[in-house]
C-alpha cells in the first residue's frame, strides 16, 4: 500500500492544501512549504521585515500582486473579513 493512501483507499492531499500545512497567521508553515516543494514548487518563507534588497523586492512584489487579487478576485464579504486567508497573508507580510 502506498503512503499517500488512507485506509479507505482515497488519496491524501498534500499538506499545503490542508489545515496542517497552513500557518494560522496567514500563508504556509514549514510543513506546507516542504510538501509544496515535493510537487515542484519553490516557496520561501515570508519576508515581512526584509534584511536584503532581494527580500525587499520580494515583499514589494508580493504586496502589489496580492493587493490586486484582493481587489479583483474576492467577494465583498472576503475583502472585509479579517480572518480570510488573503487578509491574513497580507498582514503576515506587513502589506
Amino acid at each position: 500500500m502506498r503512503a499517500d493512501y488512507k485506509k479507505g483507499g482515497s488519496v491524501k492531499s498534500p499538506a499545503w492544501q490542508r489545515k496542517e500545512g497552513k500557518n494560522p497567521k496567514g500563508g504556509l508553515n514549514a510543513k506546507g512549504r516542504a510538501s509544496a516543494k515535493k510537487q515542484g514548487m519553490n516557496l520561501k518563507p515570508p519576508a515581512p521585515n526584509p534584511k536584503t534588497k532581494k527580500d525587499a523586492g520580494r515583499r514589494k512584489s508580493f504586496c502589489a500582486r496580492m493587493s490586486g487579487m484582493k481587489k479583483k478576485l474576492t467577494s465583498e464579504k472576503t475583502k472585509n473579513d479579517p480572518n480570510s486567508r488573503i487578509n491574513k497573508s497580507l498582514r503576515a507580510w506587513n502589506c
